[in-house]
């Protein structure tokens, strides 16, 4: 069958199919997923981008939410974090979804949705409770990232995952908002709660769809990118927080800035996650030590300290 026979054979089919590249930009969709997501032939457009448009006009899935950013933010952080995952959605046509997500090795996803809305609804509203069980136990109650239990567990399952192999399994930095209890001391904690939540959408937004953002304490975020090494990682890192310095978090309080210091560790062979996460947290001590608002690269030799 040549590749013209395929496509044909996908656009004919009732199955919803699309394809995204690496940072979830929209790649193929055939007639049934156009139809269904309201997106153009063609049309240069992220998966983020789509969902924003169709809730924003009251149409496609059902998004029950009073922090529609929130629930976008803590969408991306679970979005294509493990090579398969199937799970079941709503429309606000009243039709139900099963939907899978393929993840390659190159980071580019294949989605294929099903219409599963016969299905008997006692079994959907089962499912439906089960899905935001996990959810809910997975997930950061303030910002809507990860939490600390999901971070770790996707890294140790690329550790895991990583054993058969002889190549770089990736990296994790874990960062610190700088002198933050000045911040709630100035402007109190509810502010510090919003430049939280700003934060945590900022970030989220300059990832790859791989790449694992988790709230780990009160002002620490960390995140693991697979199959990137440190100085890849610091590269990434370095763009965060050149955003994050620039960034007014708070409109109504436009003098409310902050930065951060940030610690990289890179996965070794016979890792497991205690061993990366203590040396991207001592790298994290030496940026502070260093004198914060910058990213230290822990090393066997002495380190790589990006300043300001």
């Amino acid at each position: 069958m040549d590749a013209q026979s395929l496509f044909a054979m996908l656009e004919r089919t009732p199955l919803l199919v699309a394809v995204y590249d690496s940072f979830d930009r929209l790649r193929f969709a055939n007639d049934a997923f156009c139809a269904t997501f309201f997106v153009d032939r063609g049309e240069n457009v992220t998966w983020a981008e789509i969902v924003r448009r169709n809730y924003r006009l009251g149409r496609a899935s059902v998004i029950s939410t009073d922090n529609f950013e929130q629930w976008l933010t803590s969408a991306q952080s679970r979005r294509g974090k493990v090579p398969f995952r199937a799970f079941e959605t709503d429309l606000l046509d009243g039709r139900w979804l099963w939907m899978t997500e393929t993840v390659f090795d190159n980071g580019w996803m294949l989605s294929v949705a099903s219409d599963i809305t016969n299905l008997q609804p006692g079994e959907r509203a089962m499912r439906e409770q089960l899905q935001v069980a996990l959810r809910a136990a997975n997930t950061d109650d303030l910002t809507g990232v990860g939490n600390r239990r999901y971070l770790l567990g996707q890294i140790k399952h690329a550790l895991e995952q990583g054993k058969a192999s002889n190549g770089l399994v990736g990296s994790l930095c874990i960062l610190d908002i700088d002198h933050f209890k000045a911040i709630n001391d100035r402007y109190g904690h509810q502010t510090g709660d919003l430049m939280l939540c700003r934060l945590a959408t900022v970030l989220q937004e300059q990832l790859r769809r791989a790449d694992v953002l988790g709230r780990v304490g009160g002002e620490e975020f960390a995140i693991f990118f697979p199959r990137t090494s440190g100085n890849e990682a610091v590269l990434l890192v370095e763009r965060m927080l050149a955003v994050i310095r620039n960034l007014r978090p708070i409109p109504a309080k436009p003098d409310a800035r902050c930065t951060f210091s940030a610690g990289i560790a890179e996965t070794r062979r016979g890792d497991i996650v205690y061993d990366l996460y203590s040396r991207a947290d001592a790298a994290l001590y030496a940026a502070k030590l260093s004198g914060r608002n910058r990213i230290h690269l822990h090393e066997e030799h002495p380190g790589l300290a990006v300043g300001q």
